[in-house]
């Protein structure tokens, strides 16, 4: 009598939305953890289908910082087994400009034999017009006018009549296969420039046929998920979403985008890094077998 009237309960704050879940329940894309042994045995027994070519040469471009000489490397290292250096990659994860200089021809080994495979190494594409390897030039060493250890220049691309020009290249010199290499974790990040220089190069690839693939490394360092553990890589939202953005800016279709985690801190070679590197692998000597088989024909 004559109290205060009671006050209602205050309502409990409500719950924060649950976070999304990082993973699907199954994987968007069908892979077979078990094949390296099959890829490997079918690689090995290669039989380019050309006459008059004997190596198969594939061309690696892509973003400064990607990790395009650490996948050359880690190539020659599943075939190896063991890891391998046989062309020197930057370290530094803050790296703004190329560390390759020159073009490279790496010859892909295994531990008792040469295969019939070249990567190409070249310099680092970047942002700036005047910095990193030229558009013109990366298309000039795909139709094999450009000499090996040729030194690029950022600031002009290679003339026609410099010594280090081959005017009149075999067929054998030419590559038949384009593989762009962008790293998961920067993918949203890429320039606008940088985007329309690899537009401009595919453009003028496309025209002739050239196939491309787009190798998408450092998949650990863009989702924690597969940071965990490598076998979520097909399960994994965020990689999806990754190679999707890369779809987009680029223009390769899906099923030519492949990620892949490069070696670079451990000592001893990894059957589920060596199954996803040997899957792109196996992929761009096909493409650049059956473009050979074209030219042939042609």
């Amino acid at each position: 009598m004559g109290g205060e009237p009671s006050k209602p309960d205050p309502k409990p704050d409500p719950k924060p939305d649950p976070k999304p879940d990082p993973e699907l329940e199954t994987p968007w894309r069908r892979f077979d953890w078990g094949q390296k042994e099959k890829l490997v045995k079918r690689l090995e027994k290669f039989s380019v289908r050309n006459p008059d070519v004997k190596v198969i040469r594939i061309l690696v471009a892509g973003q400064v910082g990607g990790g395009k000489s650490s996948f050359i490397n880690s190539v020659n290292s599943v075939f190896q087994e063991r890891i391998t250096c046989s062309t020197i990659a930057n370290s530094s994860s803050g790296a703004s400009h190329s560390f390759t200089k020159n073009l490279k021809t790496c010859r892909v080994r295994s531990e008792d034999d040469d295969l019939p495979f070249s990567l190409i190494d070249i310099m680092g594409l970047e942002a700036d017009v005047m910095c990193g390897s030229q558009p013109e030039d990366i298309i000039k060493a795909i139709y094999g006018h450009v000499k090996n250890d040729y030194k690029f220049n950022p600031e002009m691309p290679l003339s026609d009549k410099s010594e280090d020009y081959i005017s009149d290249p075999l067929l054998s010199d030419q590559a038949f296969c384009l593989v762009y290499v962008v790293a998961a974790n920067t993918v949203q990040f890429l320039d606008e420039k940088l985007t329309d220089k690899l537009r401009i190069i595919r453009t003028r690839c496309s025209e002739n046929g050239i196939p491309q693939v787009i190798v998408m490394t450092k998949v650990d360092l863009a989702c924690p998920l597969v940071n965990k553990d490598l076998r979520k890589i097909y399960t994994s939202k965020k990689i999806r979403d990754q190679m999707q953005i890369c779809s987009d800016m680029i223009g390769v279709p899906m099923n030519h985008i492949f990620p892949v985690k490069n070696y670079s801190e451990e000592i001893d070679p990894d059957d589920d890094v060596d199954v996803l590197i040997l899957k792109a692998f196996d992929q761009m000597v096909n493409l650049a077998n059956d473009r050979l088989r074209d030219a042939a024909s042609n």
